[in-house]
């Protein structure tokens, strides 16, 4: 019986310890939930998509195009990351079309296009703005413009086609970046 009861109180204590690491993990972290999951600062863009339910389009989109490593790696990045219901707004079968091995590089260039070499949150993106007389170019990683700019009390964000998609959720931090949930795909030349 004794045993037992020291078996128990092991678990307890494991239980409690467990729950107070998490906890003190989220106390030291400033959070944003996105996709109903929080997103850690402290983990990179992949280890945080991965875990929103909001970016499952977008998460299974860079793994066909091989660009988890990458987004994974240092950076710093700043990325525009559409959300499943984002994605959904394309023609039927874009998504899936995209996702066929033979279209890897129209995949890889549209989503390397959501991505801009650096770090701007909100704060750093309305300075250019600010700076550029109501809007600002940023050059994506494909190698192609985005433009910013504010929409009233959003950003929106300017694709090469003349498409818009707003900030939804912006300074998503991540330990390689800043990600800034958008409500479109942004399309490239």
């Amino acid at each position: 019986m004794k045993s037992m009861k020291t078996i128990l109180m092991a678990v307890i204590t494991l239980i409690a310890a467990s729950t107070q690491t998490t906890f003190a993990q989220g106390m030291k972290e400033k959070t944003v939930m996105v996709g109903g999951a929080a997103m850690y600062p402290s983990k990179n863009i992949i280890e945080n998509a991965g875990n929103s339910k909001d970016h499952t389009t977008l998460v299974a989109a860079v793994k066909a195009a091989g660009l988890v490593e990458t987004l994974e790696g240092a950076g710093p990045f700043t990325v525009f990351a559409p959300t499943n219901a984002a994605f959904n707004k394309l023609p039927k079968g874009t998504v899936e079309t995209l996702l066929k091995p033979e279209n890897k590089a129209k995949l890889t260039s549209i989503l390397t296009y959501h991505v801009v070499a650096g770090k701007y949150d909100s704060k750093a993106l309305a300075a250019m703005i600010k700076k550029g007389g109501g809007k600002a170019e940023l050059t994506t990683v494909n190698g192609q413009k985005l433009t910013v700019k504010m929409d009233g009390s959003k950003v929106a964000v300017i694709d090469a086609m003349g498409g818009k998609a707003y900030v939804t959720t912006p300074d998503v931090y991540q330990s390689n970046g800043v990600i800034h949930v958008t409500d479109a795909v942004s399309m490239p030349k």
